[in-house]
């Protein structure tokens, strides 16, 4: 399954065009949130959209920036995904 997750930095931005690009590529659930990406402390959509996650289940973002703007939380989220299968 295709699971997607959009992010904007705050409350007053729109997660329309992100959401739109998820479906079209055929995700099936999408996390959303407005939290700023700087770090994962607090992104509940984060945490959800991971522990969601199955064995060979697809993780989406539109942009790699969406998931995280730090390259050590990337590759910590990254490594736990790959744990999962």
């Amino acid at each position: 399954m295709k699971v997607g997750l959009a992010r904007v930095s705050s409350v007053g931005q729109n997660l329309d065009s992100q959401i739109i690009a998820l479906k079209e590529y055929g995700c099936e659930k999408i996390f959303t949130e407005k939290k700023s990406g700087t770090t994962t402390k607090g992104r509940t959509a984060l945490r959800e959209w991971i522990d969601f996650m199955r064995e060979s289940d697809e993780g989406v973002v539109t942009r790699i920036d969406r998931c995280s703007r730090s390259v050590l939380d990337l590759q910590l989220i990254v490594k736990e995904l790959e744990s999962k299968g």
